[in-house]
């Protein structure tokens, strides 16, 4: 056996089968085998790579073993002289995996080999070649001095800036989403040492071959796409705590006692102040609109009250109570901003009409309390009013200019009516069009570019991937996706690198797969367009599913003498009604059916479920499947109602 592929998974199906597909193509003409060590995910990837992957060596993990571990696991068993580590969240060339065996098998003192990395925008990735993290070089990295100075011989040490990218090197350290490893080397240095459960057993590794007398070298004959981030879903603030706690355990085991004293005090202190900023620059992030909004209504109402007092209300002198602008408007902007918030109108991308809705119900709600006010707290229905309208003005306003001058996470609907073409031939690229519009995009315009050259283009199709950039600009396109089962990994790759265009994203289409995947920069997590699932999985409707089950939890709390002649298990009710309002249930959840919840979303366990809309028995698993299927794509709160209207005579139920 010539080479074996390990890719271990962790809740990134999609990902994990564009992966295979592409790691399958590779492997044509090389004897080689594939392992997938899953990570006890939730997904359905296991179910996933037993349907539509047979010949994959499935190693299902009970739990979530970590990196090293996993990979561990299969390296005992393969049975192959070269050992390739590989990202799920990553797509290969045709010929990446029989390049790197030729070079290993050219260069016998390489003991593993690392490739150009580029990211879902065809940007080159720095970390396709790394040095040392040294203390002076991690001192440099944690202070951001590589950052400034990337090419320098000094600074830029841990990306190894000043090395030629499109050239081959010897480098220290192999990055950990594609590391290609001489099995004999293994068996002398051992394998990846499992204290490291995420981060830095690459880094560990690497520094062991070359202390053996073996050789890393970064290889950028071949490249593959690296959707950076997706594997592991890391929020900063759990990123900087893995990743350098990972570099202490690497001082502590490599460096000197003094050195790793030392180096461990720094990182302690990089951590501190990385989570601090980081805590400080997301709070920034989420108050900053909610706040400029406050200042921006109360400034206005401030202006337009001496206005209207003046001019209309007290002609001869006189003032509102001093409660009017220091308990009642600030208790009218925060009913306002809470009804714009229920509304979604902070959510991203930004949608104005959200924020319209928002100001509406919020003024309504106002209005109805003002009315069971005494005379005595009745200070001014038209100052509500204008109010009212001067929040809507300049909230519009606000968000209008932020998009204008591009702040990033503030622009306007960016993700609606969007612009496409598909790159593939008729069949596929009709598939992957229907799928588009099966996921709720709404696009404006989606055309089919034919990946052969025509002398005249078919029917149906607006150019062939000669035209493509003359393309995008005619047609003002957004999004160019790629049909991976007519168009090769090495032309996506090459046209990504080539385009490099900062105001199109980039997907990729696997065959005979419900998703479109693809990743907008460096610096995102990627996008994901799936079929199957769709609103259930929207932010906004997870908010609006809570906000419902707290209030009809209160509800129904407050008519329990009412309830209590309603329902089969009066006591189960009072039970589930603090177990939804703590979180830990919902009202409506999905029905369960054996080994079928990797259909789905994940939601909190449901008191009732669609079946109970139904009041039928005798429905098959499959039904059932279909049934939470239809919940989670098509979910609006109103279902919620509908179903607890028609079963709440179980809301006692275990």
């Amino acid at each position: 056996m010539k080479l074996s592929i390990i890719i271990v998974n962790y809740n990134v199906k999609y990902f994990l089968e564009q992966c295979l597909h592409s790691v399958q193509n590779a492997c044509k003409g090389l004897e080689a085998e594939i392992f997938v060590v899953d990570n006890s995910s939730v997904d359905g990837s296991v179910k996933m790579v037993r349907d539509k992957f047979p010949e994959v060596k499935l190693l299902e993990n009970k739990e979530n073993a970590g990196f090293s571990a996993a990979n561990n696991q299969a390296m005992k068993v393969a049975a192959g002289e070269y050992i390739l580590l590989l990202n799920p969240d990553t797509l290969v060339e045709d010929d990446t995996l029989r390049k790197v065996v030729t070079f290993m098998d050219e260069h016998p003192d390489a003991g593993g080999l690392g490739v150009k990395m580029i990211d879902g925008k065809g940007k080159f990735l720095p970390e396709s070649k790394r040095g040392l993290p040294t203390p002076i070089v991690s001192f440099y990295k944690i202070f951001g001095l590589s950052s400034l100075f990337p090419r320098s011989r000094v600074f830029g040490q841990y990306h190894l800036g000043y090395m030629d990218k499109d050239q081959v090197h010897v480098i220290d350290v192999l990055a950990g989403a594609f590391m290609l490893l001489r099995k004999s080397v293994l068996n002398a240095i051992g394998l990846l040492d499992e204290s490291f459960f995420m981060y830095g057993e690459d880094i560990d590794l690497s520094y062991r071959i070359t202390q053996a007398g073996y050789k890393n070298y970064y290889y950028p004959g071949a490249r593959i796409i690296h959707y950076k981030g997706e594997s592991t879903k890391k929020s900063s603030l759990n990123y900087v705590f893995m990743f350098y706690n990972a570099m202490i355990i690497f001082a502590r085991k490599h460096f000197s006692r003094q050195n790793a004293r030392s180096f461990s005090m720094m990182i302690h202190c990089a951590i501190y102040l990385r989570a601090f900023f980081s805590i400080l620059t997301r709070f920034a992030e989420r108050i900053f609109l909610p706040l400029l909004d406050a200042l921006m209504i109360f400034a206005g109402i401030y202006f337009i009250k001496g206005y209207w007092e003046k001019s209309f209300i007290f002609p001869d002198g006189g003032h509102y109570p001093p409660e009017f602008i220091y308990i009642a408007v600030p208790l009218y902007i925060f009913i306002w901003l809470i009804s714009v918030y229920v509304s979604g109108g902070y959510d991203r991308p930004i949608r104005l009409i959200k924020v319209f809705n928002g100001m509406v119900a919020g003024t309504v709600l106002i209005l109805l309390l003002y009315s069971l006010l005494s005379e005595h707290y009745r200070f001014s229905r038209a100052l509500i009013l204008f109010g009212a309208a001067w929040g809507l003005v300049v909230m519009m306003a606000i968000r209008i200019l932020l998009h204008l001058l591009k702040i990033k996470g503030n622009l306007i609907n960016t993700n609606k009516n969007r612009r496409f073409v598909i790159i593939g031939e008729m069949e596929e690229s009709e598939r992957v069009a229907d799928l588009l519009q099966k996921t709720g995009m709404n696009p404006a315009f989606v055309g089919l570019v034919s990946f052969h050259m025509h002398a005249n283009n078919p029917n149906g199709f607006i150019g062939d991937l000669s035209q493509i950039e003359e393309i995008i600009n005619i047609h003002r396109i957004n999004e160019v996706i790629f049909c991976a089962k007519d168009v090769p990994a090495q032309v996506i790759i090459d046209k990504m690198s080539e385009l490099k265009n900062a105001q199109v994203d980039y997907k990729i289409a696997p065959p005979e797969s419900l998703s479109i995947i693809g990743s907008n920069s460096i610096n995102t997590s990627g996008d994901l367009y799936v079929i199957d699932i769709n609103a259930i999985t929207k932010r906004s409707n997870r908010r609006n599913k809570r906000a419902l089950d707290l209030f009809l939890g209160l509800f129904i709390l407050g008519f329990y003498p009412v309830f209590i002649f309603l329902v089969k298990k009066p006591i189960g009710l009072v039970r589930n009604i603090f177990m939804v309002l703590s979180g830990r249930k919902s009202w409506v959840g999905y029905s369960p059916v054996p080994g079928s919840t990797e259909h789905v979303p994940l939601i909190k366990k449901g008191v009732l479920t669609p079946l109970d809309a139904l009041k039928s028995a005798g429905i098959s698993d499959e039904d059932r499947n279909r049934l939470n299927i239809l919940y989670a794509r098509d979910y609006h709160p109103v279902n919620d109602i509908n179903i607890l209207f028609r079963g709440f005579r179980n809301l006692g139920r275990n």
